[in-house]
């Protein structure tokens, strides 16, 4: 049977105090969970295992002591009752208490988590969210404290108190979702406290109007005189929609590598898509102002990311989305006025020009491997976004009806 107590360490800490630990002693051999609780050692009894009086609130430190000491036999003595061979660091798993066992400590570690992936734009989108959550509920909770009820709740909060779009609401329950099942993954939270699914909240994002801009409006584009950062722009936008709207996270990590025998190879970084595309030659026009920066093949071919660590994920993402604010400024204030375009000129709507442009004409099958979906069902719900021609013809045989 294995041996529990509580005990001071050696080792001590700057402020000259050694901290408190549970021991688990099993053949000779153990294992120690630290507390978090640190005392001087002139303050500790350790014939009786416990906090002695000379120490501020040794009584309430002593209760604790006592109430933690109690948990973890009584959950070594289970788990040596169900299986035969036990080691110590067994013991200990089973008495550790498991980081973000509660809402808040699992949202830091969700938040952490994305950070050491590398995931930028999610961290930075997500980070606020999870602030919002936490003012929401003012402390940290139990996970089968979030019910249906208090997150439809917390839904109406979003609106009244932040102003938030319905599809803004909608992604901070995307946020609770995630934290949710990253705690049911780590084992910290119960399956059946999982507030989301049929008969519970559902996640439904509103329709939104995706709108691109016209053949005569790219034409524009590519006609207009422009100089300097309002070129780079242009080009920018250009060279993404001459490949099927390539999203600008991939645009900006284009390497001279990835251009061979009039081919770009490349992989798209959302889901890992790898793929092949002509280069056209309106491509190539463009690409051709940039050789002249060239110096070795593995050199980036804008100058967006020219120095920073492509090592560093974090770091890339971090400079990605920085930069993308900048030429969508230079897009809309800039370029849009020059070609006399009046929708709202960014990166992301070349992937919507595309997608009107091409219309129907297109099978649904290329358009999936153009766009790099898993899914040809995405591809399907993305492009419904643009065909109309069904919809325009049914709609003009009712009004002329005679």
């Amino acid at each position: 049977m294995a041996n529990v107590k509580i005990v001071l360490r050696k080792e001590v800490k700057k402020d000259g105090t050694s901290p408190l630990a549970i021991r688990i002693t099993k053949d000779r051999k153990s294992s120690y969970i630290y507390l978090d609780y640190s005392i001087k050692v002139s303050d500790w009894d350790k014939q009786n295992h416990k906090v002695k009086k000379s120490y501020p609130n040794s009584t309430r430190l002593n209760n604790l002591l006592l109430s933690k000491l109690s948990q973890a036999t009584e959950n070594s003595l289970e788990l040596e009752t169900s299986k035969s061979n036990v080691t110590a660091n067994a013991v200990k798993q089973k008495i550790k208490p498991k980081a973000g066992a509660t809402l808040f400590a699992q949202a830091d570690l969700y938040l952490k988590t994305l950070e050491e992936e590398g995931k930028f734009n999610r961290y930075s989108a997500d980070k606020p969210r999870v602030k919002h959550l936490k003012e929401f509920l003012k402390q940290d909770v139990a996970f089968q404290d979030i019910t249906v009820t208090l997150l439809e709740r917390f839904k109406a909060y979003l609106k009244k108190t932040h102003n938030l779009s319905e599809r803004s609401a909608v992604n901070h329950l995307v946020i609770v979702r995630s934290i949710f099942s990253q705690a049911i993954k780590d084992e910290v939270c119960d399956p059946k406290y999982y507030p989301f699914g049929k008969g519970k909240i559902q996640i439904k994002f509103p329709d939104t109007a995706k709108v691109g801009l016209s053949a005569k409006e790219v034409q524009n584009l590519e006609i207009i005189e422009l100089e300097s950062n309002p070129n780079h722009a242009r080009n920018l936008w250009l060279v993404s929609f001459y490949f099927a709207g390539m999203r600008v996270s991939d645009l900006l990590r284009l390497k001279w590598s990835d251009f061979q025998d009039g081919r770009l190879q490349y992989t798209m970084g959302k889901n890992d898509k790898g793929g092949s595309l002509k280069v056209p030659e309106k491509a190539l026009k463009i690409l051709a102002q940039y050789e002249r920066q060239k110096g070795h093949k593995d050199d980036f071919v804008f100058p967006e990311l020219k120095n920073v660590d492509s090592k560093n994920p974090y770091q890339v993402q971090r400079m990605i989305a920085s930069r993308l604010n900048a030429i969508d400024r230079v897009l809309r204030i800039y370029v849009a006025k020059s070609a006399k375009i009046e929708k709202p000129l960014t990166m992301h709507i070349a992937r919507h020009t595309f997608a009107q442009i091409a219309g129907d004409t297109i099978p649904i099958q290329m358009l999936q491997k153009l766009y790099r979906h898993s899914s040809i069902v995405t591809t399907i719900g993305y492009q419904s976004n643009f065909i109309h021609k069904d919809a325009d013809d049914a709609l003009d045989s009712v009004l002329t009806l005679e």
